[in-house]
C-alpha cells in the first residue's frame, strides 16, 4: 500500500502546473478603444508579458464596449409585448426589449426568467443583456455582433505587437439547467481547438470511450472567472502552463445542436 500511493504522489507531481494572471484594465474602455493595447499596458503595470503558449481570457464587456454595443435605456422604446412581460413580472420594460430584439428565438418564461437563444446560437437569460458594471443602470451592454471575430482582432492585433501568437477566448457568464449559480462560458475562441474529443481512446483500465467531449475553452472560461469576478474590476486574465491544441477553432462548436438539446 505505501509503495502504491508512492507511485500516485509521484505521478501527480508530472502533471502541469497552472497559474492564472489576473490583469487589471485602467480607466473606462470607450468605444473605438483597441483591446490589445488595453492588455499591453496591463501587462506593463502589472510588469509581466505574454509568453508563447499563454491563453488571454476576456470578459465580453470591455470588448462589447469597445465595439459599441452598447444602449442608452432612454434610447429604447418597448413593444407592447415588452411591456406586458415586464408589468407582469416587475421588470425593466426597456431591458426587456432590448433582450427580444437581440433573440432569435424565445425557449421559455417563467418566474422573471426569460431564456432565449440569441441569434449567435446561444441559449442564455434575456439574451445576454447587462446592465451591470456599465454606468449605474443608464445603459446596456449587449454581446458582441461576432464573438469568434472579435477574438481573433485581438489576438492578430497582439501578434503585431509581441511576434507571438497566443489564442484568446473571451467570455460571459451564463446560468445552467439543473444547477444554481453563474459560470463563465467562452462566446468567442480564436487559435485553439474549444472542444478535446475522447472518444476512441482508453482509459486507465482499458474500457473505450464512447461520448466524452471535453469542453475545454469554457473550462478555461471557468478558470479565468475566479479572478475576473464581476466585482473585481479585472476583466482579462492570463492562463499559463495549459496544454492547448493550437487550430482555428470556434465558440459555435461548443453549442450543442437544438436536434440533440433535451432542454429545448
Amino acid at each position: 500500500m505505501p509503495r502504491m500511493m508512492h507511485r500516485t504522489r509521484m505521478k501527480s507531481l508530472r502533471q502541469p502546473e497552472i497559474r492564472i494572471i489576473p490583469l487589471r484594465v485602467q480607466g473606462e474602455v470607450q468605444v473605438g478603444d483597441s483591446i490589445a493595447i488595453h492588455i499591453l499596458s496591463a501587462l506593463k503595470a502589472r510588469r509581466a508579458t505574454l509568453l508563447d503558449g499563454d491563453i488571454l481570457i476576456v470578459k465580453h464587456k470591455i470588448v462589447s464596449k469597445a465595439e459599441g454595443a452598447v444602449v442608452a435605456l432612454d434610447s429604447v422604446k418597448p413593444s407592447t409585448r415588452a411591456k406586458l412581460w415586464a408589468k407582469k413580472n416587475s421588470l425593466d420594460a426597456r431591458v426587456v426589449e432590448l433582450a427580444l430584439s437581440e433573440a432569435r428565438s424565445i425557449v421559455r418564461r417563467h418566474r422573471k426568467v426569460m431564456i432565449t437563444e440569441t441569434r449567435h446560437g446561444f441559449v442564455c437569460a434575456n439574451s445576454g443583456v447587462d446592465v451591470s458594471n456599465v454606468d449605474g443602470g443608464k445603459s446596456a451592454v449587449l454581446l458582441p455582433k461576432d464573438p469568434d471575430r472579435s477574438a481573433q482582432k485581438i489576438r492578430r492585433a497582439l501578434k503585431q505587437k509581441l511576434s507571438i501568437a497566443v489564442p484568446v477566448i473571451i467570455t460571459d457568464s451564463f446560468g445552467r439547467p439543473w444547477r444554481e449559480g453563474l459560470t463563465e462560458v467562452a462566446i468567442g475562441v480564436a487559435g485553439m481547438k474549444p472542444l478535446v474529443d475522447y472518444r476512441g481512446r482508453k482509459d486507465a483500465q482499458g474500457y473505450s470511450l464512447h461520448s466524452s467531449i471535453e469542453a475545454i475553452a469554457d473550462e478555461l472560461a471557468c478558470a479565468a472567472g475566479l479572478v475576473c469576478g464581476k466585482l473585481e474590476q479585472t476583466p482579462a486574465c492570463i492562463i499559463r502552463g495549459f496544454r492547448y491544441q493550437s487550430a482555428a477553432g470556434t465558440a459555435l462548436e461548443l453549442i450543442r445542436p437544438a436536434a440533440f438539446d433535451l432542454f429545448r
